[in-house]
């Protein structure tokens, strides 16, 4: 027989096993499509959300005057971006240039790049933001990309007709390498009638040496282009052509890279190069390279 004390304990157990079964029944979730049991009359109703009442709305947007009757609308104002483009140009010249313009109003004093057919030199733009210069043409179908140092850019094309029937050499290098490209016609001598660089009198030979570039920039990028019609009036023979550098303490003991660029019967070739400069104890000298390019072979019309 039981005693009162395990009656009593398991009376407890039954009633709160009926009471946590009764409140999850109440309180578990409806399924979807499932029917909402009814409200149970004996249990007060719980008081619903409070209603949100919205009064009194007022659009905050500025209302637009009407254009009055017969008034011609107004142009847009041109955009900012119109007024700052920058623009090229380039005009076939004698003798296989071409007159190449640039035009940059909002980026004045700036470094300016120019591209050619694997040519390529910095500048730097006037205080109104431009730029010209006399610029030997690579190809027949010259097309020159100049751009800016805050990103700004054109393209200018010009015909250059006389571009195949000019020899041409390039010599480009970046920074302050001191290098020169000389030239000697028809077995002329250093010094002498013939002799073509950049340091020559205007007329010491047939051909002219050109140098584009600003070496005043930081890390400059200068070309120096020798140039000679192929076909001389009663005279013929070899042109030779040698890379020159002076060791200063700029370059001294440092590796200098150049390429050279060589239009030859209308076909343009390159060649990569790095040269090992003396020590600093030879500054004064100078390093001179005979194989950097190819001689000239031009026979007279």
């Amino acid at each position: 027989m039981l005693s009162k004390q395990v009656m009593l304990t398991s009376a407890m157990t039954l009633a709160c096993a009926l009471g946590i079964g009764f409140y999850m029944q109440a309180s578990s979730p409806r399924w979807a499509g499932e029917p909402e049991a009814a409200a149970d009359p004996q249990l007060p109703a719980e008081p619903g959300p409070a209603e949100l009442k919205i009064e009194n709305i007022m659009l905050t947007s500025l209302p637009t005057d009407p254009a009055p009757a017969g008034a011609d609308p107004q142009p847009a104002p041109a955009a900012q971006s119109d007024a700052c483009s920058v623009t090229a140009s380039a005009v076939a010249a004698p003798a296989a240039m071409v007159s190449l313009t640039v035009s940059a109003p909002c980026h004045g004093g700036e470094r300016l790049t120019v591209h050619h057919s694997g040519m390529t030199f910095t500048a730097s733009l006037d205080r109104t933001g431009h730029y010209a210069a006399q610029v030997p043409a690579l190809t027949r179908t010259a097309v020159f990309i100049a751009e800016t140092a805050s990103g700004g850019g054109a393209v200018a094309v010009a015909e250059v007709a006389d571009a195949e029937t000019t020899e041409r050499v390039v010599l480009q290098w970046s920074g302050h390498s001191g290098l020169e490209i000389h030239a000697r016609e028809f077995g002329a001598a250093y010094g002498s009638a013939g002799h073509v660089w950049n340091g020559a009198a205007p007329g010491a030979g047939a051909g002219q040496v050109v140098r584009l570039g600003d070496a005043g920039l930081l890390a400059p990028r200068i070309a120096e282009i020798y140039s000679l019609p192929a076909g001389q009036p009663d005279r013929s023979g070899t042109v030779s052509l040698t890379a020159e550098a002076e060791v200063t303490g700029l370059n001294c003991g440092r590796d200098v890279s150049a390429q050279a660029l060589q239009l030859s019967g209308g076909r343009l070739s390159s060649r990569d190069l790095v040269i090992a400069m003396p020590e600093c104890d030879a500054q004064g000298s100078f390093l001179v390279l005979n194989n950097l390019v190819e001689d000239l072979k031009i026979a007279s019309n």
